[in-house]
């Protein structure tokens, strides 16, 4: 390629959350002729394997105070400190039309950087309140794209909804048909995000386990699991007749949750997005320990949508999920609304405006 191709350095890590966005937007500027690299830690790059193989990953030092005792928390500074300069290094050999970063603390150095040398910049925050790094970075960059819409804002700061990119695959099953729940083989999804969730596997084999045999024997479940509690929910689920499958992670999620009658998720922002645009009913379980309780937040455009039910931890039971799995997967024509109104509120366009902003910052005097 001509040196004259232009760069986009993203930067992102830490959980799926951040990377799944972020490797939907390298896949759609690869399409449009730039250059990618992606600036992330160690940490980070256990999420790369479904990146373009063009894309070149540039493991980077940065670290986080909310991890390890005082020692580790001693060498934070020192740590990002060294990221920041070799990222400004960096910065200076690649001259990068744009940087972007997806927060997360390996977000920091290449940030810092693009800062520092007043390169082009921007920040994707994927949740409907910011994140501790975006937080950092929103009065420092040229424009915020948000992925859930309202995002709490500090005061003065404008920011575009463009909705959460979602991956490849999730575009190739975006608005799949639906089937409503009836007395014929029937699919239910378990997802606790890219990290999987104890209180799923607490909670969700006996609330389904206690459906009416009508329902139990149609049903299959798709059922994410830690690996610490996979073999324990496999064989509670064999011991009650439960047709399932239970894996520490999916690499198909996008096809068992088109196939799906209903999904029981986190509200990971990277989850909402995948079910808004495939366009399932769900029931969210908002993580109650997510900073500023973000994930609640998430859950908001598809709760007033009718799409979703909102269940906090503090009422998270097997009795309650039970009756509210009862009110889905035993209502043909409220599923189907449900339905409908998860697509009503997808984004399947959101690569495209993020791009667009992109293209913007790469454009000569256009900050």
């Amino acid at each position: 390629m001509s040196d004259k191709t232009p760069l986009l350095v993203i930067a992102a890590g830490g959980t799926g959350g951040h990377m799944f966005p972020a490797q939907a937007l390298a896949e759609h500027m690869l399409r449009k002729g730039w250059r990618v690299k992606l600036s992330t830690d160690a940490r980070g790059a256990r999420y790369t394997g479904g990146f373009p193989h063009t894309v070149e990953i540039e493991q980077i030092a940065s670290a986080t105070f909310a991890r390890g005792g005082v020692l580790a928390k001693l060498a934070v500074l020192p740590r990002i400190a060294g990221g920041v300069i070799g990222s400004i290094f960096k910065i200076l050999g690649d001259k990068p039309t744009v940087v972007v970063g997806f927060g997360g603390y390996p977000s920091i150095p290449a940030l810092a950087a693009a800062t520092i040398l007043r390169r082009p910049r921007m920040i994707h925050e994927q949740n409907g309140v910011l994140g501790r790094v975006n937080q950092v970075f929103a009065k420092r960059v040229d424009s915020i794209a948000c992925g859930t819409w309202p995002t709490e804002l500090p005061a003065g700061i404008e920011a575009h909804h463009t909705g959460n990119p979602v991956r490849a695959t999730v575009l190739d099953r975006a608005g799949a048909g639906y089937i409503p729940p009836g007395g014929y083989p029937m699919s239910l999804l378990v997802m606790g995000g890219s990290q999987g969730a104890r209180i799923l596997s607490d909670v969700v084999p006996p609330a389904i386990a206690a459906l009416p045999l009508e329902i139990l024997q149609n049903l299959r479940v798709s059922h994410q699991a830690r690996d610490e509690d996979e073999q324990r929910v496999a064989e509670y689920y064999a011991e009650h007749g439960i047709s399932a499958d239970v894996q520490p992670f999916f690499k198909d999620v996008p096809n068992r949750m088109s196939e799906a009658q209903l999904v029981i998720s986190r509200a990971g922002a990277s989850s909402v997005a995948d079910i808004s645009v495939i366009g399932r009913p769900s029931i969210l379980v908002p993580f109650a320990a997510a900073t500023a309780d973000h994930q609640s937040a998430n859950a908001r455009g598809l709760t007033e949508a009718g799409a979703a039910i909102l269940m906090p931890e503090a009422s998270f039971s097997p009795e309650s999920l039970t009756e509210q799995l009862m009110l889905v997967l035993g209502n043909e024509k409220g599923a189907n609304t449900m339905a409908q109104a998860a697509l009503s509120c997808g984004k399947p366009d959101a690569t495209q405006q993020l791009a667009a902003l992109v293209e913007h910052l790469a454009t000569p005097n256009s900050n």
